[in-house]
This record gives structure tokens, sequence and C-alpha cells, in this order.
């Protein structure tokens, strides 16, 4: 049975919570040889439907929520660096690589150097 609490959370569904409350209370029988199914049924196909409503919005949410922060941060790295923030990474990033193999390319020569010696 469905807790009357959910009614309020629930609200779209309350006929069908009504319908299976009348349904189990007018007889008692009918609850144990299964005649409130269709009641039954529909409450919990009801109850679904609401549940994905619920969690579409939560997501909707979510996704709203991330993209503020999103731009947020964005106009955080703005302000410190410029518009040109992700060229700057990449052009930086380059320029070390290319430190790094000079660096590398220059230790080799030296090193041969010394085990002739």
């Amino acid at each position: 049975m469905h807790p009357q609490l959910e009614a309020e959370r629930f609200h779209s569904c309350l006929d069908f919570i009504e319908a299976l409350d009348k349904c189990h209370k007018k007889e008692y029988y009918k609850r144990i040889f299964g005649l409130c199914n269709n009641e039954k049924d529909a409450l919990s196909q009801c109850l679904k439907e609401a549940s994905l409503e619920t969690k579409k919005k939560a997501i909707k949410q979510n996704r709203e929520k991330r993209a503020q922060l999103d731009a947020k941060w964005k106009k955080i790295d703005e302000e410190e660096y410029g518009q040109d923030t992700i060229l700057k990474k990449i052009i930086e990033r380059q320029y070390n690589k290319k430190l790094a193999e000079e660096s590398m390319n220059s230790e080799i020569p030296n090193q041969t150097q010394q085990k002739k010696e």
C-alpha cells in the first residue's frame, strides 16, 4: 500500500491513490483475491511517470546550474588571462615541448663526447 504522505509528493496521482484505498476498504476479500489489481497497476504506472518527471526536472536544473558555474569559471579565467586563454595555453605547451626537445638534443652530443674520452 502506498502511504498517504506520498499524496503530497505525487499530487498528480491522488485520484489513483484514493481509488485504491476505496477498493481496499470497500470489501476486504477483494484485496486477498487481487480484484483491486487494476487500480494498483494504474497507480503504479502513474507513480512511475511522476517519478520520471521529477528526475527529468532535477536533471534539467542540474544542467542549468552546471552551465552557470562553467560560465562563472570562464569569466574568471578570461579576467585573469584575457579572452585568448586557450590559445595562450597551447602556445605555452608547444614552447615548453620545444625547449624540452632542444635540451634533450643538446645533452645527447655531450654524453657521447664524454663516453669517447
